[in-house]
């Protein structure tokens, strides 16, 4: 069976989570807090066959305001293939970055403006949620920590790659900055090789001395017992 997120297809199984399809099919679906359904990072919009998809619970309900569910709003991480059917799916992310590039003023105002009443209208209820799971033992805090410990580095990866995408232009400027960088680590490597006689490298830059013998770090040193 075959879906669609962000356009793109997703081969699927009824009974996969939505989320996994999407990490599983490289779709660029944000998972912070690692699918503890608590940070919203994997908030996309259904734009077809939400009946083929399983029905909000309460977790969802907690985080995601009325008007954002009518509006196709699920989690990723809480939402599971109930049947085949046409599902297509787009993301926060993608939704923001294409009423970006299509110069969409009154559209990111009112994206703007329903964010904001979700954040502000949903967030006590979500802290009460989060709470009770913890009290509950549904939720496991040092569990959770490392997810979104482990989930900060794909999600900056994420970001960086929707809004190089976004605005494409950008690329070049950046690949010049990083190019720069790499100039001067380089730099400042071969000098600090070359005032230490090599014996001193940062790490990953091979300064001009590597090529000749490297003197030892440690000489020997003979030492004698005398017998009294």
């Amino acid at each position: 069976m075959i879906i669609h997120i962000n356009d793109r297809p997703c081969e699927v199984q009824v009974g996969d989570l939505l989320l996994k399809v999407a990490q599983n099919n490289k779709s660029h679906i944000g998972y912070i807090c690692g699918g503890n359904g608590i940070c919203q990072s994997c908030f996309v919009y259904v734009k077809e066959g939400a009946d083929c998809l399983s029905e909000p619970g309460t977790d969802e309900k907690t985080f995601i305001s009325d008007k954002l569910l009518q509006e196709g709003g699920r989690l990723a991480c809480r939402t599971t293939i109930r049947k085949e059917g046409s599902i297509k799916v787009l993301t926060r992310a993608e939704n923001l970055r294409r009423i970006v590039l299509g110069l969409n003023v009154p559209g990111f105002i009112t994206y703007a403006q329903t964010i904001g009443y979700n954040v502000v209208n949903q967030l006590p209820g979500g802290v009460s949620n989060i709470f009770n799971r913890v009290r509950e033992g549904r939720l496991n805090p040092v569990d959770t920590l490392k997810k979104i410990g482990s989930g900060l580095g794909p999600a900056s990866l994420l970001a960086v790659s929707s809004f190089m995408e976004t605005f494409p232009f950008l690329q070049f400027p950046a690949s010049i900055l990083c190019g720069g960088a790499r100039g001067l680590v380089s730099t400042a490597g071969n000098a600090i090789s070359s005032l230490t006689g090599g014996r001193l490298q940062l790490p990953g830059i091979c300064g001009p001395c590597c090529e000749s013998e490297k003197a030892p770090a440690f000489e020997p040193v003979t030492i004698t017992v005398k017998q009294v």
